[in-house]
Order: C-alpha cells, then sequence, then structure tokens
C-alpha cells in the first residue's frame, strides 16, 4: 500500500460501501434482551465511515507498527466484551433476504477492537507532527481541506439526491478544522512579531467588499463589458437580453432584446461611451444564434446584424467571444473554429482567420490594434499579426481549453486562462511562458486585469480569485463567479453568475480606518456576498473566506471585530433559513 494515500479515501470509500449495502439488502436491524431498532441509510453510510477509517489505521499499523495501536485495539475489544455481557443476546436481521444472525461475546469483542482501529486512523489523519509549519502554511492547509470536502459534498450531489453525504463530511471536516484552529490560536500569539504577521497585515488595505447584488436577468450572465467612460456597463444573458446597467448606482436602464438565443458575449466600440450621440457610439453582442447585433446606448435603438456572405448568419456555429480594436475593427469567433474581422460600421465582413482546429473560446486585440490573440478548445494560444493573419504563432499552452486569455495594458504581457486550472503568464512578442498560477485546483472561465496591471483577477462558477500579477501572489477570494471585469480605473470590480445576478465590487483602501461605514448590513446573503439560492456548501465557503479576513486572532481592528460580529449573525440566520431552502 502507498503510504501517501491520504486517510480520507478509506473514509469515503466506506461511506460509499456501506450505502451500497443498504440499498441492496434493504431495511435491516438489531433485535436483542434491550428489544429492537432499526438501522438507517445514515447508519449504514456511519458504519461504513468507522470501517474504512479502520482500515486506514490498520494500514498504519502494518506500515508503521506501534504500541498505540495496538493499545487502541485491545480497549475497543475489552468495550466490546462488556457490551455483549452487559446486554445479553444480539442478534442482526434482514428480512429482505432472509437473514439472522446471533452475535456473540467473541464478535462484540472484534467489532470492539475496529471501533479502537478507528480511533486510531483518526489520530494519525490528524496528526501533523511529522512537519513544523508556519501557521500560514496550516492555515492555507486547512482551507484547502474545507474546499476538498466541499467539492466531494457538490460531486455526491450531482451523483443522487439521497445520496448526500453532507451531515458525515461535515463532521469529519470539522475534526480537522477544529484541530487546526486550535493549533493556529496557540501559534500566533508567538509570531506576532514575525515577518508573516506583517505579510497578513498587508492584505488589509487590498480587501475588496461587493456593495451591490444587482438582480434583473432571469437566467445566467454570460457576459460583461464597460463603457469606455465608466458611466454604464452591459451584460449579456442565458435569457436572450442584453442590459444596460449604472456602474455607479447598480440602476438598471434598459434591455435590448430581439436575439434568438443566449447572449454569450458583449462589447462596447472603442468610443461607446454612456450617452454619446455620435453613430459609431454601440454595443454588440454574439449569440448561440450564430449572428451578432448591434444597438445604440443612447437612442436604444438596434442598428444592425452582421451577416456573412449569401447566409442570414455571422457564424455557422455559436459566437462565444467578439472583442473591439482600438481602430474600430470587430473581431468575433466561434464553435465553427473561426475567427472573423468586421469592418465595425459597415457591418462588412473583412477578413476570416482559420487556424483552430476546435472551437475558438476566447480572443484579445493587442492595444495599438495590431496584433490578436486567440484561444480555443484544441489547447492551444494563436498570436495573429493583422499585418500577415495568414500564418499565426502557435503555443502548446495548455492540457485542456483555453477558456480566458487577456494582455496587459501595456501589450507586453499575454495571460490565459484554462480548464485545466492553470493561469499561464507569457511574455507575448516572443511567446515564452513568464509564471504558471495555480491554486485549488480551480478551472478558469474568466480573466480580468486592471487598467495599471497590477491586479489580476480569475473566475469559475465558483468563485473569484485576485493576485498580484507581478509576484503571482493571491491577495484575496471573493464569493463570486464569472464572468469578472474591471472598470477602466481599476477601483470598480463586476462579476457575473449562473442565478442571473450581478455583483458590484470596490477595492477598500481605507476600511481599517472606519468602524461605521464598511460594517455590512442587509439579509443575510447580502452580508455574506452570496446569492439567496446558494447552496449550502457556497455559503459555507463564503463565510469561511470572511472570517479568513475579519476573525479576532488575524485582525485585530475594531471595525474587523464589529464586521466579524456581523458575519457570524448571518451565518446564524442561513442555518435558520436553510431547512426551507431547496437547493
Amino acid at each position: 500500500m502507498n503510504k501517501s494515500i491520504p486517510g480520507s479515501v478509506f473514509v469515503v470509500g466506506g461511506t460509499l460501501g456501506g450505502t451500497g449495502i443498504s440499498s441492496v439488502v434493504g431495511g435491516m436491524g438489531i433485535a436483542g434482551g434491550f428489544g429492537a431498532m432499526g438501522i438507517s441509510t445514515f447508519s449504514m453510510m456511519t458504519a461504513g465511515a468507522i470501517v474504512g477509517t479502520a482500515t486506514y489505521g490498520a494500514f498504519k499499523t502494518i506500515l508503521q507498527p506501534d504500541a498505540v495501536s495496538f493499545g487502541m485495539m485491545g480497549i475497543g475489544a475489552v468495550g466490546g466484551a462488556s457490551v455483549s455481557t452487559a446486554i445479553g443476546g444480539i442478534g442482526l436481521v434482514a428480512p429482505k433476504i432472509g437473514l439472522a444472525v446471533g452475535i456473540g461475546t467473541i464478535p462484540m469483542a472484534g467489532i470492539g477492537a475496529i471501533f479502537g482501529l478507528a480511533a486510531y486512523g483518526i489520530v494519525k489523519m490528524l496528526d501533523t507532527t511529522q512537519h513544523v509549519e508556519t501557521p500560514t502554511e496550516l492555515f492555507q492547509r486547512m482551507e484547502a481541506k474545507v474546499l476538498d470536502m466541499d467539492n466531494y459534498h457538490a460531486a455526491v450531489l450531482e451523483l443522487t439526491d439521497f445520496l448526500s453525504g453532507e451531515d458525515l463530511n461535515r463532521k469529519f471536516a470539522n475534526l480537522e478544522i477544529e484541530a487546526e484552529l486550535e493549533q493556529l490560536q496557540h501559534k500566533i500569539p508567538k509570531i506576532k512579531q514575525n515577518s508573516e504577521t506583517t505579510s497578513l497585515n498587508k492584505q488589509k488595505p487590498e480587501a475588496w467588499k461587493c456593495l451591490h447584488i444587482l438582480k434583473g436577468h432571469s437566467a445566467g450572465v454570460n457576459s460583461i463589458a464597460i463603457s469606455p467612460d465608466d458611466k454604464i456597463f452591459a451584460s449579456g444573458s442565458d435569457d436572450r437580453t442584453v442590459r444596460l446597467w449604472n456602474l455607479e448606482t447598480g440602476e438598471w436602464i434598459y434591455m435590448f432584446t430581439g436575439q434568438a438565443g443566449a447572449i454569450l458575449s458583449v462589447s462596447f466600440s472603442p468610443d461607446g461611451n454612456a450617452f454619446a450621440s455620435a453613430k459609431r457610439s454601440f454595443i454588440a453582442s454574439g449569440s448561440i444564434d450564430r449572428t451578432i447585433s448591434t444597438w445604440h446606448p443612447k437612442s436604444k435603438k438596434f442598428i444592425r446584424t452582421f451577416f456573412q456572405l449569401n447566409s442570414p448568419y455571422s457564424h455557422d456555429g455559436f459566437v462565444h467571444t467578439i472583442a473591439f480594436s482600438c481602430n474600430g475593427i470587430l473581431a468575433s469567433a466561434g464553435s465553427d473554429k473561426k475567427i472573423k474581422l468586421w469592418g465595425s460600421y459597415t457591418g462588412e465582413l473583412k477578413r476570416a482567420l482559420i487556424g483552430h482546429e476546435d472551437a475558438v473560446l476566447a480572443i484579445a486585440f493587442t492595444p495599438d490594434g495590431k496584433t490578436l490573440v486567440s484561444g480555443g478548445a484544441d489547447k492551444t494560444i494563436k498570436i495573429w499579426n493583422l499585418d500577415h493573419p495568414t500564418k499565426p504563432k502557435v503555443i502548446d499552452a495548455h492540457s485542456a481549453a483555453v477558456e480566458a486569455v487577456i494582455i496587459s495594458p501595456d501589450g507586453e504581457t499575454l495571460i490565459s486562462g484554462s480548464t485545466d486550472c492553470t493561469i499561464k503568464i507569457w511574455h507575448l512578442p516572443t511567446g515564452e511562458l513568464l509564471n504558471t498560477l495555480t491554486q485549488n485546483s480551480i478551472p478558469i472561465k474568466s480573466l480580468a486585469i486592471s487598467s495599471d496591471g497590477k491586479i489580476l483577477a480569475s473566475a469559475n462558477h465558483n468563485q473569484i480569485q485576485l493576485w498580484q500579477l507581478e509576484s503571482g501572489r493571491l491577495i484575496q477570494t471573493l464569493p463570486g463567479m464569472n464572468p469578472v471585469v474591471f472598470s477602466k480605473n481599476g477601483k470598480t470590480l463586476i462579476s457575473g453568475g449562473k442565478y442571473g445576478t450581478i455583483k458590484i465590487w470596490h477595492q477598500r483602501q481605507d476600511w481599517e480606518n472606519n468602524t461605521e461605514n464598511d460594517i455590512p448590513s442587509g439579509k443575510w446573503w447580502e452580508i455574506l456576498g452570496v446569492e439567496i439560492t446558494a447552496s449550502k456548501s457556497q455559503v459555507k465557503q463564503a463565510y469561511l473566506e470572511l472570517a479568513k479576513q475579519f476573525h479576532p486572532d488575524l485582525n485585530t481592528s475594531d471595525a474587523a471585530k464589529i464586521y466579524m460580529q456581523k458575519i457570524n449573525q448571518a451565518y446564524q440566520e442561513f442555518q435558520k433559513f436553510y431547512p426551507k431552502n431547496n437547493l
């Protein structure tokens, strides 16, 4: 047996095994001098988990024999025999399969020994004495375990409704969380003068706060674009509409309709300011109905649909993404493996770029408009010189689909995100790989970069992560989802989501100095920064992320203490609410 196999594998395997036995055998029960009682599916899951944990303890004993394991087995055996002596004969019955078996003193002693091994297995799983961790490492490892358990819970929910395993999952996760939190609290006072404390404190000024949760779309939000003057923004949704919003207040302004399918991408023209009267100011959208349409933001009028030659469509497949160059060229890309360049003011098709072997999922122009970068489901990035576009530079970038590509404001850095759970940073002129960012095995669906080129945002359907681009350091994790986009001034981040909601985040530079203005208010889901329809695991993850920022053991400011009280109250309200929430 490989020593590297984690104890959680044995626990999960035992849990699933216990459930499988229960589903095959049907109703089971225990009968004896004390009477009779049934054994539920959950009890079988618990028993399976105990056997799995005991198996882990047994393998640990075989690989690394010690007196503790044998002692715990002995104690368990004596306890089992004592139970048998005290309550008399016990029998196991399963009417569905005609099973009736007596359990004597010796088998009870064996069962007790199994419980002893299970206890030993739990101790070994929680044993962290082999490595002396810093408090930061300890907290990161604890957080990773929580997220692993959340991911396991989500996977089980997708497999079957009744096999959620959430209660058992939480019990085993809490064993580790509570032990490690206690260690963390003991270690923090000893390192208050340590440079790591300084590192934690440096994160405070970078904190982002959700100021608005907007509800207007009736289905998932797939794309968001902000006007060049930072006054309004547009959102495209599965509900087949494009909506305009006031960026500062979050007020809904207008809704454009007309496309026959979900909107996958929206973009403002380079001079598409909020209410400019110029004819060249417009919004474009790409849809799964294979068309690109444009609207004027001030007059609210439809302008045109872009048609390829002798066709009522813009592409021969879904229009996954669109982007404008600084000189007004509109690029579009789709599932037909093609990139098309259009005269955005005339709707005329200028050129088609062919080179990808699968759907093109992401495109971006350099600031000077001379180079176009594309990423596709074929796992490659292609760099197109628009003066000589027939032979692009090809980068075998990722081991899975390239879902997002963006270019830094200076045009020197290319950043790509993939479902292989990596973000890669490239030197655009040479194609050299500069850095790879990974965190918690999260597929990347969307990327955004601040206007000063310092902060990178990455997102998928579970969370948003903010990175310091130069160092590759993870700054903060937010309870939101893709897509993400920064305002032109870099102080606002907008994110979308599958529930039709949009979140507006603001960077808080002075939050430590305020004890009133920055304290959250509203309903529990607004305080925790999640949708009211969020799952239990999503809410728990949001709560843990906020606790990491504002817990008194990590943050001693007066504002943080009040903030943490509000967060705890919100989480308690959620726990009261959850039984009524069927999600």
